[in-house]
């Protein structure tokens, strides 16, 4: 005979049988109740009329979750395994604001954080082919981590120079009172956001103004570009060079039997 805590171990790690499908079904509406209620407590209109009820609500929604947290820990076969995990982690902090409010009230708004969990459903629905294509996008990220630092660390420095010139050419008169300020600007004119809220006034000023928004439209496409050559040599390397027999074609996926274009075995 199965323990209770093998039995509730499955019904809560594993996602085959129906009793188990139905609890991921419940937790998951659970978490989408939980961040709805959060969200709509932070518009004031909504929390002037219906606050205690939504204060009610965080609190059911924040008991429940520790208890499932409590029955995770308990059930898990490494409990320091889950604890460090990622999804370990997440459920932790998915309850952890809101006990952490009595102290510190505003703090509770953090459980937002809680609708991470909802990542749980590639692996309760098993989406393998989507979780096999964000593995190539986390690979092609990685692989262009350096080129994406070097291009930071360069736009970085052309705003502290282009920040530190208008500051001399403007001045506090156009509202470029400080270098520091001056580089704000000079990053909102170079993401070509442009708030409006300082501009600059004398020729000299919309000149170098105008050459810094040029350049952003340039700027703009480098990371993209990157990523996409990285991302195309990352979905390369994710296929086999197994040639078919039957019609010379490689490049099949890795878990592929037969060939996609004939259907020989391979």
């Amino acid at each position: 005979m199965r323990t209770l805590r093998e039995r509730l171990h499955d019904i809560i790690f594993q996602h085959d049988d129906p009793a188990e499908r139905a609890f991921d079904i419940v937790v998951m509406c659970a978490i989408l109740l939980s961040v709805l209620v959060v969200m709509l407590d932070s518009v004031a209109s909504i929390a002037a009329a219906y606050g205690k009820y939504l204060y009610a609500a965080e609190w059911f929604f924040t008991g429940l979750f520790t208890l499932e947290y409590l029955l995770r820990l308990w059930t898990a076969r490494d409990r320091l395994a889950y604890a460090r995990s990622f999804y370990g982690v997440v459920d932790l902090l998915s309850v952890l604001p809101t006990w952490l409010s009595i102290l510190f009230p505003p703090g509770r708004f953090l459980a937002v954080l809680r609708v991470l969990r909802v990542l749980r459903v590639f692996r309760i629905l098993k989406l393998a082919e989507y979780v096999q294509q964000g593995a190539v996008l986390s690979a092609a990220l990685r692989a262009s981590r350096y080129k994406i630092t070097v291009f930071v660390c360069t736009v970085l420095t052309v705003t502290v120079v282009v920040g530190s010139l208008m500051y001399l050419i403007e001045g506090p008169t156009s509202g470029f009172t400080s270098i520091p300020q001056s580089v704000y600007w000079a990053i909102v004119t170079l993401t070509t956001v442009g708030y409006g809220d300082v501009a600059p006034a004398s020729p000299l000023g919309k000149t170098l103004a105008a050459t810094l928004m040029i350049m952003g439209y340039g700027i703009i496409a480098v990371p993209t570009g990157i990523v996409t050559l990285e991302l195309d040599r990352a979905s390369r390397a994710s296929v086999t060079r197994r040639v078919c027999r039957g019609c010379g074609v490689d490049r099949h996926d890795a878990d592929a039997t037969f060939c996609k274009h004939c259907g020989t075995e391979l």
